[in-house]
């Protein structure tokens, strides 16, 4: 980090404890984006290298949903926020950087994004390359900016 305060704001994870890291711990969309824009004013660099998950169950069952109760589940579910959208959309002279898994068409979806969400850089994986995936450490990336 290098005099630098680098935040860490992560859902349930394998990631060791790194010093010189302060990590926030979160478990919904939600309290990712409330701990994001709680430190984003003061933050010069964002780099979100995973988004949360596009939808999330519309209603969560207080208890363990028995099979003997129903013959078919139904489940309905609603968008999470796009946290990096909105940091975009109120970045300033931020630096923010984003990541894109792709199946198909790598550099023309990661670009589009990163015009959408008004990012300087995205890092485009594609999940077809032998290896890939989420959770490898053998991933291939190609590193985007606004020239292309």
């Amino acid at each position: 980090a290098r005099g630098a305060r680098v935040i860490l704001i992560t859902g349930p994870t394998c990631l060791p404890t790194v010093k010189g890291l302060d990590t926030i711990l979160i478990n919904t969309a939600e309290e990712m984006k409330n701990e994001v824009f709680k430190y984003f004013k003061k933050a010069d660099i964002i780099i979100s290298a995973a988004a949360v998950a596009d939808f999330r169950p519309k209603e969560i069952s207080s208890g363990k949903i028995k099979k003997e109760e129903t013959k078919k589940m139904v489940i309905e579910l609603e968008r999470n926020p796009d946290i990096l959208y909105e940091l975009g959309k109120k970045k300033g002279n931020k630096i923010l950087v984003g990541f894109a898994a792709e199946t198909e068409n790598l550099v023309h979806n990661a670009s589009k994004k990163l015009k959408e969400k008004n990012l300087d850089l995205i890092i485009a994986n594609d999940l077809l390359a032998k290896g890939a995936g989420f959770g490898s450490d053998k991933n291939t990336a190609k590193i985007i900016d606004n020239k292309g």
